[in-house]
Protein backbone atom coordinates (compact mmCIF):
# COMPACT_ATOMS: atom_id res chain seq x y z
CA UNK A 1 0.00 0.00 0.00
CA UNK A 2 1.24 3.07 -1.27
CA UNK A 3 2.36 5.47 1.84
CA UNK A 4 0.87 8.77 1.50
CA UNK A 5 2.54 12.03 3.09
CA UNK A 6 0.33 14.23 5.41
CA UNK A 7 2.26 17.16 4.76
CA UNK A 8 5.09 19.46 3.10
CA UNK A 9 7.45 18.91 6.29
CA UNK A 10 7.15 15.24 6.17
CA UNK A 11 7.93 15.50 2.59
CA UNK A 12 11.03 17.54 3.37
CA UNK A 13 12.04 15.19 6.19
CA UNK A 14 11.68 12.62 3.35
CA UNK A 15 14.06 14.37 0.76
CA UNK A 16 16.60 15.42 3.32
CA UNK A 17 17.42 12.10 4.16
CA UNK A 18 18.57 10.42 0.66
CA UNK A 19 20.74 14.02 0.36
CA UNK A 20 23.94 14.70 1.50
CA UNK A 21 24.92 16.82 4.52
CA UNK A 22 25.54 20.62 2.95
CA UNK A 23 28.92 22.12 3.33
CA UNK A 24 30.20 23.99 6.43
CA UNK A 25 28.99 27.10 4.02
CA UNK A 26 25.61 26.66 4.00
CA UNK A 27 24.39 28.50 6.84
CA UNK A 28 20.65 27.87 6.16
CA UNK A 29 19.42 25.16 3.87
CA UNK A 30 16.34 23.13 3.04
CA UNK A 31 13.29 23.96 5.52
CA UNK A 32 14.05 27.70 5.55
CA UNK A 33 12.25 30.25 3.40
CA UNK A 34 15.61 31.30 1.69
CA UNK A 35 19.01 29.20 1.29
CA UNK A 36 21.76 30.91 2.90
CA UNK A 37 25.30 30.52 2.05
CA UNK A 38 28.37 32.03 3.40
CA UNK A 39 30.48 33.45 0.44
CA UNK A 40 33.63 31.44 0.34
CA UNK A 41 35.35 31.34 -3.33
CA UNK A 42 38.39 32.26 -3.45
CA UNK A 43 39.70 35.53 -4.96
CA UNK A 44 40.24 35.53 -8.41
CA UNK A 45 37.81 33.27 -9.24
CA UNK A 46 33.91 33.82 -11.25
CA UNK A 47 30.71 32.78 -10.22
CA UNK A 48 29.05 30.42 -12.69
CA UNK A 49 25.04 29.99 -12.80
CA UNK A 50 22.89 27.35 -15.15
CA UNK A 51 19.54 26.55 -14.57
CA UNK A 52 18.27 23.57 -16.59
CA UNK A 53 14.54 21.59 -17.06
CA UNK A 54 13.99 17.72 -17.47
CA UNK A 55 10.07 17.11 -18.74
CA UNK A 56 8.46 13.81 -18.84
CA UNK A 57 8.39 12.73 -22.44
CA UNK A 58 10.66 14.85 -23.79
CA UNK A 59 13.88 14.20 -21.35
CA UNK A 60 12.66 10.50 -20.52
CA UNK A 61 10.06 8.06 -21.13
CA UNK A 62 7.09 7.53 -18.37
CA UNK A 63 8.11 4.53 -16.30
CA UNK A 64 11.45 5.15 -16.09
CA UNK A 65 13.14 4.56 -13.28
CA UNK A 66 13.09 7.54 -10.58
CA UNK A 67 16.50 7.14 -9.40
CA UNK A 68 17.94 7.71 -12.80
CA UNK A 69 15.57 10.70 -13.65
CA UNK A 70 17.02 12.19 -10.25
CA UNK A 71 20.56 11.34 -11.59
CA UNK A 72 20.56 12.96 -14.78
CA UNK A 73 18.22 15.87 -13.29
CA UNK A 74 21.18 17.06 -11.75
CA UNK A 75 23.63 16.09 -13.65
CA UNK A 76 22.84 17.96 -17.01
CA UNK A 77 23.55 21.36 -15.17
CA UNK A 78 26.40 19.87 -13.64
CA UNK A 79 27.94 19.42 -17.41
CA UNK A 80 27.67 23.01 -18.24
CA UNK A 81 29.42 23.95 -15.42
CA UNK A 82 31.86 21.38 -16.38
CA UNK A 83 32.31 22.99 -20.05
CA UNK A 84 33.26 26.79 -18.81
CA UNK A 85 35.96 25.10 -16.69
CA UNK A 86 34.57 25.20 -13.46
CA UNK A 87 33.54 23.46 -10.20
CA UNK A 88 29.48 22.91 -9.24
CA UNK A 89 28.52 23.65 -5.79
CA UNK A 90 25.03 25.04 -4.41
CA UNK A 91 21.18 23.32 -6.08
CA UNK A 92 18.05 24.79 -6.21
CA UNK A 93 15.60 21.97 -7.38
CA UNK A 94 11.82 22.01 -8.20
CA UNK A 95 9.95 19.50 -8.66
CA UNK A 96 6.34 19.17 -10.13
CA UNK A 97 5.09 15.33 -9.59
CA UNK A 98 1.79 13.73 -9.82
CA UNK A 99 -0.24 13.99 -6.74
CA UNK A 100 -0.36 10.78 -5.95
CA UNK A 101 3.11 10.22 -5.71
CA UNK A 102 3.86 8.64 -2.30
CA UNK A 103 6.83 9.07 -0.21
CA UNK A 104 8.59 5.69 -2.10
CA UNK A 105 8.37 8.14 -5.46
CA UNK A 106 10.07 11.30 -4.08
CA UNK A 107 12.57 8.54 -2.14
CA UNK A 108 13.79 7.29 -5.31
CA UNK A 109 14.09 10.70 -6.90
CA UNK A 110 15.83 12.30 -4.32
CA UNK A 111 18.40 9.05 -3.88
CA UNK A 112 19.62 9.37 -7.54
CA UNK A 113 19.77 13.58 -6.70
CA UNK A 114 21.20 12.50 -3.91
CA UNK A 115 24.26 10.30 -5.39
CA UNK A 116 25.28 12.68 -8.19
CA UNK A 117 25.47 15.74 -5.21
CA UNK A 118 27.37 13.32 -3.16
CA UNK A 119 29.56 12.37 -6.23
CA UNK A 120 30.03 15.95 -7.78
CA UNK A 121 30.75 17.48 -3.93
CA UNK A 122 27.12 19.42 -4.57
CA UNK A 123 25.15 20.38 -1.67
CA UNK A 124 21.54 20.54 -2.14
CA UNK A 125 20.02 23.81 -0.10
CA UNK A 126 16.50 23.84 -1.36
CA UNK A 127 13.50 24.41 -3.98
CA UNK A 128 9.99 23.63 -4.12
CA UNK A 129 7.65 20.88 -4.82
CA UNK A 130 4.26 21.04 -6.11
CA UNK A 131 1.75 18.82 -7.88
CA UNK A 132 0.86 18.56 -11.22
CA UNK A 133 -1.79 17.27 -13.33
CA UNK A 134 0.33 17.14 -16.30
CA UNK A 135 3.90 15.34 -16.93
CA UNK A 136 6.75 15.00 -14.41
CA UNK A 137 8.70 18.02 -14.47
CA UNK A 138 12.03 19.37 -12.53
CA UNK A 139 13.43 22.05 -12.97
CA UNK A 140 17.26 22.91 -11.42
CA UNK A 141 19.55 25.78 -10.43
CA UNK A 142 22.78 24.81 -10.29
CA UNK A 143 26.28 27.49 -8.76
CA UNK A 144 29.74 26.99 -9.24
CA UNK A 145 32.91 28.76 -9.59
CA UNK A 146 36.24 28.95 -11.97
CA UNK A 147 39.50 30.52 -11.88
CA UNK A 148 38.91 33.38 -13.69
CA UNK A 149 42.06 32.73 -15.53
CA UNK A 150 40.36 28.89 -16.31
CA UNK A 151 37.27 30.68 -17.59
CA UNK A 152 36.37 28.68 -21.02
CA UNK A 153 33.14 30.18 -23.66
CA UNK A 154 32.21 29.22 -26.88
CA UNK A 155 33.23 32.58 -28.65
CA UNK A 156 37.12 32.33 -28.44
CA UNK A 157 37.74 29.65 -31.47
CA UNK A 158 40.44 31.27 -33.85
CA UNK A 159 41.03 29.88 -37.36
CA UNK A 160 43.19 27.02 -37.64
CA UNK A 161 42.25 25.34 -34.16
CA UNK A 162 41.61 21.98 -33.68
CA UNK A 163 38.33 20.37 -32.83
CA UNK A 164 38.01 18.15 -30.37
CA UNK A 165 35.60 16.01 -28.43
CA UNK A 166 35.92 13.89 -25.04
CA UNK A 167 34.80 10.07 -25.38
CA UNK A 168 32.89 8.80 -27.52
CA UNK A 169 28.87 9.82 -29.39
CA UNK A 170 25.97 8.64 -30.97
CA UNK A 171 23.17 6.12 -29.41
CA UNK A 172 22.49 8.15 -25.73
CA UNK A 173 18.81 6.89 -26.28
CA UNK A 174 18.78 3.94 -27.95
CA UNK A 175 21.64 2.60 -24.79
CA UNK A 176 19.89 4.27 -22.47
CA UNK A 177 23.76 6.33 -21.39
CA UNK A 178 21.29 9.30 -21.29
CA UNK A 179 20.08 8.35 -18.00
CA UNK A 180 23.58 7.45 -16.52
CA UNK A 181 26.68 9.26 -18.18
CA UNK A 182 29.31 10.96 -16.17
CA UNK A 183 29.62 14.65 -16.28
CA UNK A 184 32.84 15.40 -17.16
CA UNK A 185 33.84 17.48 -14.33
CA UNK A 186 37.30 16.53 -14.06
CA UNK A 187 38.17 16.66 -17.70
CA UNK A 188 36.48 20.20 -17.80
CA UNK A 189 38.60 21.53 -14.84
CA UNK A 190 41.89 20.10 -16.89
CA UNK A 191 41.14 21.69 -19.64
CA UNK A 192 40.34 24.64 -18.26
CA UNK A 193 43.69 24.95 -16.89
CA UNK A 194 45.13 24.84 -20.63
CA UNK A 195 45.85 27.97 -22.00
CA UNK A 196 46.26 26.30 -25.32
CA UNK A 197 42.30 25.62 -25.06
CA UNK A 198 40.34 28.25 -26.76
CA UNK A 199 36.83 27.64 -26.39
CA UNK A 200 34.78 24.43 -24.68
CA UNK A 201 30.95 23.81 -24.51
CA UNK A 202 29.20 20.43 -23.56
CA UNK A 203 27.32 18.26 -25.87
CA UNK A 204 24.04 17.69 -24.68
CA UNK A 205 21.81 18.32 -28.24
CA UNK A 206 24.49 16.85 -30.70
CA UNK A 207 27.02 17.82 -32.33
CA UNK A 208 25.67 19.29 -35.27
CA UNK A 209 23.93 21.60 -33.72
CA UNK A 210 26.15 22.56 -30.76
CA UNK A 211 29.03 22.40 -33.29
CA UNK A 212 27.03 25.39 -35.28
CA UNK A 213 26.66 27.22 -31.85
CA UNK A 214 29.95 27.66 -30.92
CA UNK A 215 31.28 28.60 -34.78
CA UNK A 216 28.50 31.03 -34.49
CA UNK A 217 29.62 32.62 -31.17
CA UNK A 218 33.13 32.43 -32.04
CA UNK A 219 32.41 33.79 -35.64
CA UNK A 220 34.15 31.24 -37.56
CA UNK A 221 33.30 28.15 -40.32
CA UNK A 222 34.35 24.87 -39.73
CA UNK A 223 35.57 21.09 -41.78
CA UNK A 224 34.96 17.95 -39.97
CA UNK A 225 36.63 14.73 -40.90
CA UNK A 226 33.69 12.57 -41.19
CA UNK A 227 35.66 9.35 -40.85
CA UNK A 228 37.23 10.54 -37.96
CA UNK A 229 34.73 10.71 -35.31
CA UNK A 230 34.48 8.83 -32.00
CA UNK A 231 31.08 6.58 -32.02
CA UNK A 232 29.50 3.93 -29.47
CA UNK A 233 29.31 0.80 -30.40
CA UNK A 234 26.72 0.36 -33.22
CA UNK A 235 25.89 4.08 -33.89
CA UNK A 236 26.24 5.43 -37.87
CA UNK A 237 28.22 8.88 -38.59
CA UNK A 238 24.04 9.80 -39.16
CA UNK A 239 23.27 8.78 -35.12
CA UNK A 240 26.97 10.45 -33.59
CA UNK A 241 25.82 14.06 -34.93
CA UNK A 242 22.63 14.33 -34.41
CA UNK A 243 20.98 11.91 -31.45
CA UNK A 244 22.19 14.30 -28.85
CA UNK A 245 22.44 13.76 -24.99
CA UNK A 246 26.17 12.83 -25.02
CA UNK A 247 26.80 15.26 -22.40
CA UNK A 248 30.77 14.69 -23.49
CA UNK A 249 33.17 18.07 -23.83
CA UNK A 250 33.43 19.59 -27.69
CA UNK A 251 36.95 22.53 -27.54
CA UNK A 252 38.95 24.05 -30.03
CA UNK A 253 42.76 23.77 -29.03
CA UNK A 254 46.00 25.94 -30.93
CA UNK A 255 47.53 23.43 -33.62
CA UNK A 256 50.76 24.29 -31.65
CA UNK A 257 49.83 23.16 -27.92
CA UNK A 258 47.51 19.68 -29.55
CA UNK A 259 51.24 17.90 -29.19
CA UNK A 260 51.38 18.90 -25.81
CA UNK A 261 47.81 18.29 -25.07
CA UNK A 262 47.04 15.00 -26.38
CA UNK A 263 50.71 13.97 -24.61
CA UNK A 264 49.81 15.06 -21.38
CA UNK A 265 45.43 14.07 -21.53
CA UNK A 266 46.49 10.52 -21.28
CA UNK A 267 47.85 10.60 -17.62
CA UNK A 268 44.96 13.23 -16.83
CA UNK A 269 42.08 11.75 -18.12
CA UNK A 270 41.94 8.04 -16.61
CA UNK A 271 40.94 6.84 -19.93
CA UNK A 272 38.47 9.18 -21.74
CA UNK A 273 39.31 9.62 -25.29
CA UNK A 274 40.23 13.48 -26.65
CA UNK A 275 40.03 13.23 -30.02
CA UNK A 276 40.40 15.79 -33.06
CA UNK A 277 37.50 15.76 -35.38
CA UNK A 278 38.27 19.10 -37.31
CA UNK A 279 39.35 22.70 -37.95
CA UNK A 280 38.44 25.77 -37.13
CA UNK A 281 37.93 27.93 -40.29
CA UNK A 282 37.92 31.38 -41.26
CA UNK A 283 34.50 33.04 -40.98
CA UNK A 284 34.31 33.28 -45.35
CA UNK A 285 34.65 29.35 -45.59
CA UNK A 286 31.41 27.55 -45.99
CA UNK A 287 31.06 24.99 -42.87
CA UNK A 288 30.92 21.53 -43.37
CA UNK A 289 26.99 20.09 -43.78
CA UNK A 290 25.83 18.30 -40.51
CA UNK A 291 22.40 16.72 -39.58
CA UNK A 292 21.16 18.65 -36.50
CA UNK A 293 20.40 17.64 -33.07
CA UNK A 294 17.68 18.83 -30.88
CA UNK A 295 16.28 21.63 -30.70
CA UNK A 296 14.48 23.31 -27.59
CA UNK A 297 11.86 25.16 -29.96
CA UNK A 298 11.14 22.17 -31.76
CA UNK A 299 11.92 19.43 -29.72
CA UNK A 300 12.04 15.67 -30.75
CA UNK A 301 10.27 13.81 -28.06
CA UNK A 302 12.02 10.46 -26.60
Amino acid sequence: MKQKLRSEEELLKVISRELPSPGLEVLAGIGDDCAVISPSHPRGHLELLKTDALVEGVHFVKGTPLDKVGWKALCRPISDIAAMGGSPHHALITVAAPPDWGSKEWRSLYRGIGKAAREFGVSVVGGETASSPGPLFLSVTLTGNVPKQNLKLRSGARPSDLICVTGKLGGSFKSGRHLNFQPRVAEGRWLGGEKGVTAMMDLSDGLGSDLSKLANSSRCSFRIAADGLPLNRGCSFHEGVSDGEDYELLLTVTAKSWPSIQQRWTAASSGVLLTPIGVVLPPDEKSSLLPTGFDHMNPITC
